[in-house]
């Protein structure tokens, strides 16, 4: 190993380690790991050690290691994991919005044909090349935010061609900057109006579109959106099943308006169950018993004007909550990872650990991701630090206090 290769990154007023939180359940932040006058020695892209700078810079020093000089009083902490998005797509709905917030209903414009379908009718009109400079802009956005990896769905293009079209730019985009990015395949977001009925629809999806997703190296994860306006919980349950059967991860949008979807989620035992604002006490206990990861996502509440997804229950009840922005020209479109979550904690009253696990390693293990999401040796060197010397300032402005500096693997983006 070349010398020069190890870089020892300090000294940081604080750093936020999420080192050895739980998965599950509760938080206290009298719990949460805090070095502080602390270094980060990253070698290959991982932490090698967190410690007292004093110490490291010795070593340092001795080792004739690089060293990246920290000048003001900073916060270290993991890079922000987004673990529901869907950043790829083409067009606005606007329209939609401003007919939401004078009074109709997200159902009742997805019935009227504004919706889902409205975006898919300007995505496949897209090109490619169109969906990734779009995407790229997203993500550099996101970066600047402290987002260092990101789950994006497909779902606007319904078809064969267009399906693989999204997937294919994810995939390119992904490759092109330096935020990761987590493909999901949602071909079952809505049944396409080429389809007269979800079963048939599905059937193609698995027999057609998803072996190509798995031939071509597109994604390892599949979704579905069970709601009235989408799929019914039999058609998902076939449906996952032999998506699981063709070696897929599964992720379900689950109980956003109706309950249902969570049980699916629980019976296939997906990774994580995704929305949730309907669910209740028995829906809790279910995913907790199978082990699901409740994802809630505070920007869909926000966008459409809906109650949040009853967090607070969850955590109580001993779930791992993870916390997305379900970033989306729809019901999402802020996309703003850190504002949502400091809202969500102040109306669930969450404290700040449960609201920094939910954005980091707990929203890891939704994608099971097990190297990320944590400053503690072995784990990637994705990092963000903010111009303060006390962490609780960070969420007590709600979001308007951003990350200074961003690195992805140990470089400073």
């Amino acid at each position: 190993m070349a010398k020069a290769s190890f870089l020892l990154i300090g000294p940081f007023a604080q750093a936020v380690t999420m080192a050895g939180l739980s998965l599950n359940g509760p938080l206290l932040d009298e719990a949460l790991p805090i070095a502080e006058q602390a270094g980060v020695l990253v070698h290959d892209g991982k932490i090698v050690k967190i410690e007292a700078f004093a110490h490291l810079l010795k070593e340092a020093e001795e080792q004739l290691y690089s060293v990246q000089w920290i000048e003001e009083p900073m916060v270290l902490l993991p890079g922000l994991i987004d673990a529901h998005t869907h950043l790829c797509f083409a067009g606005s709905r606007a329209k939609d919005y401003a007919l939401r917030i004078a009074g109709k209903t997200y159902l009742e414009i997805a019935r009227s044909g504004g919706g889902i379908l409205d975006t898919v009718r300007k995505t496949r009109k897209a090109s490619q090349a169109e969906l990734e400079q779009s995407l790229l802009q997203r993500c550099q956005r996101h970066l600047q935010e402290g987002v260092t990896t990101c789950e994006v769905k497909s779902g606007y293009g319904l078809t064969l061609e267009d399906e693989l079209k999204m997937l294919r730019a994810i995939q390119n985009v992904s490759q092109q900057q330096p935020l990761e990015l987590v493909p999901t395949c949602l071909a079952a977001h809505m049944v396409p109006p080429e389809f007269e009925d979800g079963a048939t629809y599905l059937k193609h999806v698995v027999e057609i579109l998803l072996p190509q997703v798995k031939a071509e190296g597109l994604a390892n994860r599949v979704d579905i959106f069970i709601e009235d306006t989408a799929f019914d919980e039999a058609d998902a349950l076939s449906y996952l099943k032999d998506a699981q059967d063709l070696g897929f991860d599964i992720t379900v949008h689950a109980d956003q308006f109706s309950t249902g979807g969570s049980e699916v989620a629980a019976r296939v035992h997906a990774a994580s169950a995704d929305h949730l604002e309907a669910s209740g006490e028995e829906e809790i206990d279910i995913m907790k018993e199978a082990g699901v990861v409740a994802t809630v996502l505070p920007g869909a509440s926000v966008g459409l004007g809906m109650h949040y997804a009853p967090a607070r229950k969850m955590l109580d009840a001993g779930l791992c909550v993870a916390i997305a922005t379900d970033w989306n020209p729809g019901s999402a479109p802020m996309g703003d990872l850190l504002l949502q979550a400091a809202l969500l904690g102040a109306a669930q009253k969450l404290t700040m650990a449960e609201t920094w696990a939910g954005i980091t390693f707990r929203a890891a293990h939704a994608l099971r991701l097990s190297d990320r999401g944590t400053l503690t040796t072995g784990q990637l060197a994705d990092m963000i630090a903010f111009n303060t010397d006390d962490y609780r300032e960070i969420l007590y402005v709600q979001g308007k206090l951003k990350p200074s500096k961003v690195w992805k693997k140990g470089i400073l983006v």
